[in-house]
């Protein structure tokens, strides 16, 4: 399992990557089939939004998984980002069969 980080727009974090790669983890015991999963951090500077996004892409067999937040705070965007990918996770591990 391969995971690739990029901060867009804003300074690289140490701390944010090790707190992702932490969050990631989990994810990929639960899930075996995860091949790679791409993290794009984001800031806009927007009035009426929270301004601070988290994006993560995951590749699987088959389509691929999107999801995204947007929060105040870096972590609770992460936060929400895994369960969101858990949950579509799920239901892809529901509809494909192992061939043996």
């Amino acid at each position: 399992m391969k995971t690739n980080i990029q901060f867009i727009g804003m300074p690289t974090s140490e701390a944010m990557e090790a707190y992702t790669l932490k969050k990631l983890e989990g994810l990929f015991n639960k899930f075996e089939s995860i091949i790679r999963v791409d993290v794009f951090f984001k800031y806009e500077n927007h009035p009426k939004e929270l301004g601070k996004i988290c994006e993560m892409e995951v590749s699987i067999a088959g389509p691929r998984i999107h999801a995204s937040s947007n929060e105040k705070h870096y972590e609770i965007a992460v936060k929400h980002t895994i369960s969101d990918l858990e949950k579509q996770l799920k239901k892809r591990k529901g509809i494909l069969k192992p061939y043996l």
